[in-house]
């Protein structure tokens, strides 16, 4: 059964936005990175944007400059990671999935995982 739940994909033509939302437990650890990863039909998943403890963002060279990356803390029984897409081009067309690390402790100390993953969201964009 997943942990997360994804929403906000859809339809959209070129040049289009959407905001993908991902709720996420609350009793996940904050000191580890959330993902969006992305799966395009006969490709293999592919990292789109992270963001870590401290709050830094990161993009896919292909996603930079479009595509845009928050959490929101809000709640202390869920945490929410928003991806904003814009400009979106027809080759932004997959399966979009949120990842959280689990946090674990091991012989050099505490390391962080990918654990918990969503069903995914599909996005297509097309004319």
């Amino acid at each position: 059964q997943a942990q997360i739940q994804e929403s906000g994909g859809g339809s959209v033509q070129p040049g289009g936005s959407l905001t993908l939302s991902c709720t996420v437990p609350g009793f996940t650890s904050n000191r580890c990175d959330m993902r969006w990863y992305r799966q395009a039909p006969g490709k293999d998943r592919e990292l789109v944007s992270s963001i870590n403890s401290d709050g830094t963002t990161t993009h896919a060279d292909f996603v930079k400059g479009r595509f845009t990356l928050s959490q929101d803390n809000a709640e202390a029984t869920k945490k929410y990671l928003h991806l904003q897409m814009n400009s979106l081009e027809t080759d932004d067309t997959a399966v979009y999935y949120c990842e959280a690390d689990a946090r674990y402790f091991g012989d050099g100390g505490y390391y962080c995982e990918p654990h918990y993953w969503g069903q995914g969201t599909q996005v297509t964009v097309s004319s």
